[in-house]
């Protein structure tokens, strides 16, 4: 994972067909994909239950790029290891998950893991001040995590803040929750790079019928580059 701020579009495999999994991660990367994004949810940090490491070590093989995983789950430490094992490039934990953030940022790059850090609406951009000489990533949430399809929230506001937090340091500003064509471009120019879009990727395709996936994608990336 070489470190550039190009416009990175990162599809949520939680619109994809669950059924296909390693034919959907195919599909998407040889549709344009830079990364895939993979929401981890626990039923307890947030309202939803979806995949455990098991299905990150399955579909591992079929990603050529980054398996970006967000783990939306409390507590985190106990199950670093475990998507580590399963193949995790970037093992993302939110600041609301535990007391203990800087330990379980220092435990994910002990893992042999890019390690992220994810704020909800509702959390400042101070509240990473001092954990970013310890991460390669901070996640925005531009909706409240455990569902996919919500309504964009706006936090260019943040973004623009932690953009300026950051500095040089190579630490990818990420965005997830409701981004398509239409909301790209706030993000974008605030200074976000990797955006997680679910169901604007996979809206209109099938793994029997790909092309729209690469005809979103082209989409979201062309109208985030616009606004750079």
């Amino acid at each position: 994972m070489s470190f550039d701020r190009s416009i990175k579009i990162a599809p949520s495999i939680l619109s994809a067909d669950f059924a296909n999994f390693g034919q959907e991660c195919r599909a998407i990367e040889a549709e344009g994909a830079d990364w895939v994004h993979v929401d981890v949810m626990d039923g307890h940090f947030v309202p939803n239950l979806t995949f455990g490491p098991a299905t990150c070590a399955a579909i591992r093989p079929h990603i050529k790029g980054v398996m970006d995983v967000h783990l939306m789950i409390a507590p985190v430490d106990p199950y670093i290891e475990a998507f580590a094992k399963a193949g995790a490039d970037v093992l993302t934990a939110h600041v609301e998950a535990t007391p203990h953030i800087h330990r379980t940022l220092q435990a994910i790059r002990a893992a042999g893991v890019r390690p992220g850090v994810a704020l909800n609406p509702g959390t400042p951009a101070d509240s990473v001040a001092e954990l970013l000489d310890l991460v390669d990533l901070v996640c925005v949430m531009t909706v409240n995590p455990g569902f996919g399809g919500q309504k964009f929230i706006d936090m260019s506001a943040k973004i623009r803040r932690l953009r300026d937090m950051i500095g040089d340091r190579e630490i990818h500003i990420e965005i997830d929750g409701g981004v398509d064509p239409k909301t790209a471009p706030l993000v974008a120019a605030a200074g976000a790079d990797v955006l997680v879009a679910g169901s604007a990727v996979f809206r209109g395709g099938s793994v029997g019928n790909p092309a729209p996936y690469g005809d979103n994608i082209r989409a979201i990336r062309a109208a985030a580059r616009a606004a750079q």
